[in-house]
Order: structure tokens, then C-alpha cells, then sequence
């Protein structure tokens, strides 16, 4: 091979080994093997060349050109490693770190008052029953002394839903669990003894109030059954709920269409932050003789009590929290105050 030849490949290596990047290394390609690169202007030359001449020129200047393009794939690998070598040092991974997994949820605080009640009411005898939250009118209402037109009504911003019930009267999202106190009764024989668990709707929001809130309603039924009763376990179910006998609890004159006599149920704390103030905490009173009728049973015969309570309200007393919105906000900074798994 002529020395012109060999001082083209010394070059070409030598241009390669300085190109620090893909772009540059392509430009020096280009210089060598271009269109208008060194190697292809000779191969254009031969053409002046005789016919033997030609071929001893163009078999070197092949070779020339082998040689070239194996320093420029070896350039082309180098750099290659070169790049994998820099990403795997910025993407090294401590194989001692713990591995990311799940994670783990946790309970909402109203859900955990709501098991909460459950598990106090079970411990006295009370069942616990679930129903449909989409209701006729009829349960919701009529059955419960709200008739049609009726003024009690108006107590209740509600949610119709667009169908109707065998009666041609709308549908309802349920604006109480109690309902499902009528639909028990009607199921079970006396003594009944049930709570109602469940998520309630009206059409109402502030800082106490959402469109959706969840409830818990009981009933104790039986032949003699009376206020006293109602005072003993609601009373006993507070100290357990809020785990403190200092609280001491008031029966308010009240009304309500499905109770007569009806109370409202008031608690203050003898001690803490909230010692001194009044509480309004719960609905109650002895079931109405036309709402028992409407469960089926003799008012003459059996008589008996219900509550209903806010498992919201019950929450933001327990925890001391005073504006509902922030249970449905989906803040995990206040969510995971109730729950360290979260």
C-alpha cells in the first residue's frame, strides 16, 4: 500500500480518537468516506488510470477503506460503552436500601367512629342492619308519620331520584337510616333491638352539614320498654364512646313526627377543653303509635324507644375537629392524624 494510503488511515485513527461525541466522529466520517471525503475523490480518480493500473489502485485503495471503517466502528463502540458506563454511575442503585412497595391505607376516621358504634351497641344485645339507600316514599316518609303534604317534610331538604316507586311517587335518596328501622321491624318479631348504620343525603352544605353524612339509628322495642331505658343506654353508649364517665347528659323537649315524646339529647364534659359547654348530640324519643302500626305491631302492646346520631358529629367531638368539610377533602396530612399506617 502506497505510504499516501497509509498516511490517510494514520490520520483517519487519529481523527476518530479525538472525536469526543457521536456528531463529532460523524464528521470526521465524513472527511474520510464522504461523498466528498478524501478516500472517495481517489476511487473518482481511477478512472484516468490504464486498465491494469486500475485494478492494483482499487484494490489498495479498498483495502484503505476496510481499514478506515473498522477504526471507525472500533470509535463507534468506545464511545457507546463510554455512554453506558456514565448512565449505569448516574443511575447506580443501592441494592441495601429497603425496595418500594404498596402502600398501606388506612381507615377514615368517621368509618372507625362508625365500627366503633357498632361494637359498643353489639356488646349490649343491639343488631345491626343495613338497607337501601335509594328508598320509596313510603319508608322514608309516610311510614315514619311524614305523610304526603305533611309540614314535618320541610324538615328535610331531599334528593329525588328520577323514577318511581308502585305508588307513582318519586324515588329518594334516603335523608335518615330510618327506614331501615321500619323494614327490620316488619322482618323480626319483638323485642326488636337494632342499630342502623349508613350514609343519609340531603341538600346541605357548610362547615357542619354535607349532602352526604352518615348516620346510626336505634330501637329497642318490646312491651315495656320506656324513657328510662333510652336515658340508661345512651348515656352508658357516650362514656364509652368518648372512654370518660366525666360527662353528664340532658333530655331537651323537642319534635320529631316519628317520636312523641320526643328529646333532643344534650352532653357536657365536667372536664378537658369542651368542660362546661352543652352538646347537642343526638335526636331520640318513644316511638309514635302510628309509626308502630306502620312496623306492623299493637302500639297497645308494645312500646319503645329510637335515637339517630351523626357518626360526622360524633367524630368531630371525639377528635375535636370543627369543621366537617375536612373529612371529604382528601387531605392525607389531616387523614393520617387518625391513622399512623396511612
Amino acid at each position: 500500500m502506497s505510504s499516501h494510503l497509509d498516511a490517510l488511515i494514520e490520520d483517519a485513527g487519529r481523527q476518530f480518537a479525538e472525536a469526543a461525541d457521536s456528531a463529532a466522529l460523524e464528521n470526521a466520517k465524513a472527511r474520510f468516506l464522504g461523498k466528498q471525503g478524501a478516500l472517495t475523490e481517489l476511487l473518482k480518480g481511477l478512472g484516468k488510470l490504464s486498465p491494469e493500473e486500475k485494478r492494483a489502485e482499487g484494490a489498495r485503495i479498498n483495502e484503505a477503506k476496510g481499514r478506515i471503517e473498522a477504526l471507525l466502528a472500533g470509535r463507534r463502540q468506545a464511545l457507546a460503552e463510554a455512554r453506558l458506563n456514565a448512565r449505569l454511575a448516574e443511575e447506580v442503585i443501592d441494592v441495601t436500601l429497603p425496595g418500594r412497595t404498596r402502600g398501606e391505607g388506612g381507615v377514615h376516621p368517621v368509618i372507625q367512629t362508625w365500627q366503633r358504634v357498632e361494637q359498643i351497641f353489639r356488646s349490649i344485645g343491639f343488631e345491626v342492619a343495613d338497607g337501601p339507600e335509594i328508598e320509596t316514599d313510603w319508608y322514608n316518609f309516610t311510614a315514619l308519620n311524614n305523610p304526603e303534604n305533611h309540614p314535618a317534610r320541610s324538615m328535610q331538604d331531599t334528593f329525588y331520584v328520577d323514577m318511581q316507586d308502585e305508588g307513582g311517587l318519586p324515588l329518594v335518596l334516603r335523608t335518615h337510616t330510618s327506614p331501615m328501622q321500619v323494614r327490620y321491624a316488619r322482618m323480626h318479631e319483638p323485642p326488636i333491638k337494632v342499630i342502623a348504620p349508613g350514609r343519609t343525603y340531603r341538600v346541605d352544605s357548610d362547615a357542619t352539614h354535607s349532602p352526604m353524612f352518615h348516620q346510626v339509628e336505634g330501637l329497642w322495642i318490646a312491651e315495656h320498654i320506656s324513657f328510662a331505658h333510652l336515658k340508661g343506654v345512651y348515656t352508658s353508649f357516650l362514656r364509652r364512646f368518648f372512654e370518660t364517665d366525666d360527662l353528664v347528659v340532658r333530655f331537651r323537649p323537642s319534635f320529631f313526627p316519628f317520636t312523641e315524646p320526643s328529646a333532643e339529647i344534650d352532653m357536657m364534659f365536667t372536664s378537658g377543653p369542651n368542660q362546661g359547654r352543652w352538646l347537642e348530640i343526638s335526636g331520640s324519643g318513644q316511638v309514635h303509635p302510628d309509626v308502630v302500626r306502620n312496623f306492623g305491631l299493637d302500639p297497645e302492646r308494645y312500646i319503645g324507644f329510637a335515637f339517630g346520631s351523626g357518626l360526622e358529629r360524633l367524630t368531630m367531638l371525639r377528635y375535636g375537629v370543627d369543621d366537617l368539610r375536612q373529612f371529604y377533602e382528601g387531605d392525607l396530612r389531616f387523614l393520617r392524624q387518625f391513622n399512623q399506617r396511612m
